[in-house]
């Protein structure tokens, strides 16, 4: 039986991590360019393609990452610091949807996710194919 992201390797889970920050931009640019139902379907379905590209993936670089021995903790702080990121993230889009609108909430998190993808990029030495 294969193993759980068995093609992802360092490498590979850092390409995929940038190819699930890239589908979340494009759901958070058809999120803020219309309000129309098919928008907003296809920005959902964006961000739950983003969610399941993402979300597996950071638990097993978190389970690849920790010793053996402190595994336990290193999903408690890594669940700990998520918490407290999604918090605040939280406040500054209300903050932004109040006094903004909806569009401009969503560009924020278009922003926020690139400057999150070239950090990573940069950092990993990470080049676009082509």
């Amino acid at each position: 039986m294969p193993k759980p992201l068995s093609c992802a390797g360092t490498a590979g889970s850092l390409q995929l991590l940038v190819f699930g920050l890239a589908v979340l931009i494009a759901a958070d640019l058809v999120l803020a360019a219309n309000n129309h139902w098919l928008f907003v379907l296809s920005g959902v379905v964006l961000w739950g393609l983003h969610m399941g590209i993402t979300q597996g993936l950071l638990a097993t670089m978190v389970a690849q990452t920790a010793p053996p021995d402190l595994r336990g903790t290193a999903f408690g702080f890594f669940n700990l610091m998520s918490g407290i990121a999604m918090l605040f993230a939280s406040v500054i889009a209300g903050f932004l949807w109040e006094q903004h609108g909806s569009a401009a909430t969503f560009y924020a998190s278009a922003a926020f996710s690139l400057i999150a993808l070239l950090v990573l990029m940069f950092h990993n030495n990470i080049r676009p194919k082509g």
